[in-house]
């Protein structure tokens, strides 16, 4: 087996003004609509409806 003459591949190396962040970007969005789907679903689902929780009786009605 002979070695490889093979020489590694040259890298380019880009500027901060050539750097387009698409995929953070859309990873930032997907996350962000994530989270906004889980508030309404804590929100309406788990909390609608339901008697006030010790911060809300506590809000609500006063310290007793």
């Amino acid at each position: 087996m002979g070695q490889a003459t093979e020489e590694p591949e040259q890298l380019q190396e880009i500027g901060h003004d050539e750097y387009d962040p698409v995929g953070t970007l859309a990873l930032i969005g997907l996350y962000f609509v994530i989270l906004v789907l889980l508030w309404f679903f804590v929100y309406f689902v788990e909390f609608l409806g339901n008697d006030p929780t010790v911060i809300g009786t506590m809000l609500i009605g006063g310290i007793a």
